[in-house]
């Protein structure tokens, strides 16, 4: 949209289905987002209007809200889900509050898709070899990109935490500050987009997918969820001695509750479960643990009043705002009906039936399928919507034969 028209506050408008859409650019039977195809208003939200820092002609980009004609949020839209979780919240007096971790790679240009990956040439004329986790040193060959980013960062006002260099070839995590969930989920979504276009800028390839590399440990994209009252901003996971309290119990049992059922929004590719197969790094399961990060829910060490609970289970390439709306539902789920957490684990332990969670795509939305607790929670046209557009990028995968089935399969009797 120009500049004047924005400013004039003309109405912007697109067809129901587009939030449907698949990631190839198809689109399900439109009985899954109402036959007429109507038309959506895109609403932007004032605090999320940003002039593009990496952009040499001027740009902004606004966040917007899709609202039907009649002014209500659409159930298809993900972050009006989100917000409506967060109401859910503030009917009880609370307000959660979350960060997320978020892990990418960044690569050399990758014209041909049937190579793998590769890490940039440095300013040594090397290619990092995957000796650098954690080094004060390793993005050095990178540093004119992590300068624009940082610099992009502080013009589109998205504080930092900490960067660092994870274990992959090329792979590095920022920690956002936590903050308001809506917040957090528009400014993780800045961030992958920030990400992209910079590197391109530079000659270089952000990857946000799950588990870009083999043998390599995947992405992820750790939630940190706490619940504060409103007014008084006490963490309501500890009481005044600075012990557990039962709605923090309650919250993790909602966690459990609802993580097998909602495995496919943590993981929405068919690549997001070659990273869960790696059960340390990525850990596939519903047990809770303190401290444990062979635990899908880990209670990180920390003060009564940081006391959180870290879901391990979404990956990189999660849409940001429902990973955190249904992270926070089940955990709100949990608190309204009292349910109780089964026993932390603590060192090497054998995943119970009841804990384990679905191992590919395809058995997450079966699981998905049958959940009362998803249509519940979010609304049977979303839910029939997502598993619609989803079983289309399922059926596209299974369309395409991979170099590993020529390669071994092939001079099979």
């Amino acid at each position: 949209m120009t500049a004047e028209g924005f400013l004039e506050g003309r109405r912007l408008q697109m067809a129901r289905g587009v939030l449907l859409q698949c990631i190839m650019g198809g689109y399900p039977p439109a009985r899954f987002y109402g036959s007429d195809d109507s038309d959506l208003a895109l609403v932007p939200d004032p605090a999320q209007i940003h002039r593009l820092p990496w952009s040499q002609q001027p740009r902004a980009l606004a966040i917007c809200d899709a609202d039907e004609l009649t002014g209500e949020s659409s159930s298809l839209s993900t972050r009006g889900q989100l917000k409506a979780v967060i109401a859910r919240y503030a009917a009880l007096g609370l307000a959660p509050v979350v960060a997320t971790e978020l892990e990418f790679f960044v690569f050399a240009p990758n014209t041909d898709p049937t190579q793998p990956f590769q890490p940039p040439l440095g300013l040594d004329g090397r290619r990092e070899d995957g000796q650098s986790a954690f080094s004060i040193s390793s993005n050095n060959g990178l540093r004119p990109f992590f300068s624009e980013v940082y610099a992009c960062m502080a013009a589109l006002g998205l504080p930092r935490d900490t960067f660092m260099h994870e274990m992959g070839v090329s792979q590095f995590e920022i920690n956002l500050l936590h903050g308001d969930p809506l917040l957090l989920a528009d400014q993780t979504l800045l961030f992958k987009h920030l990400l992209k276009e910079v590197a391109l800028k530079h000659g270089l390839t952000v990857v946000c997918m799950a588990k870009p590399l083999a043998h390599t440990a995947g992405s992820s994209m750790h939630i940190h969820q706490s619940i504060i009252e409103i007014g008084s901003g006490r963490n309501v996971f500890s009481d005044k001695a600075g012990e557990p309290t039962a709605t923090f119990r309650h919250f993790i049992a909602g966690q459990q509750a609802g993580m097998a059922d909602f495995t496919a929004l943590f993981a929405p590719n068919v690549n997001s479960y070659q990273r869960l197969c790696h059960p340390y790094a990525s850990p596939n399961n519903a047990c809770w643990s303190h401290d444990n990060r062979a635990a899908g829910l880990r209670i990180p060490a920390s003060s009564p009043a940081a006391r959180r609970v870290e879901n391990r289970l979404p990956g990189a390439d999660a849409n940001p705002y429902l990973a955190i709306a249904a992270s926070l539902a089940a955990g709100l789920y949990g608190i309204e009906h009292t349910l109780e957490p089964s026993e932390p684990i603590q060192g090497e332990f054998e995943v119970p039936d009841n804990l384990s969670l679905p191992c590919t795509l395809h058995a997450a939305l079966e699981r998905l399928k049958r959940s009362q607790l998803a249509r519940e929670l979010f609304g049977k046209e979303f839910i029939e919507g997502y598993i619609a557009s989803k079983t289309m990028e399922l059926t596209s995968f299974f369309d395409e034969i991979t170099p590993w089935e020529r390669r071994v399969l092939a001079a099979q009797a």
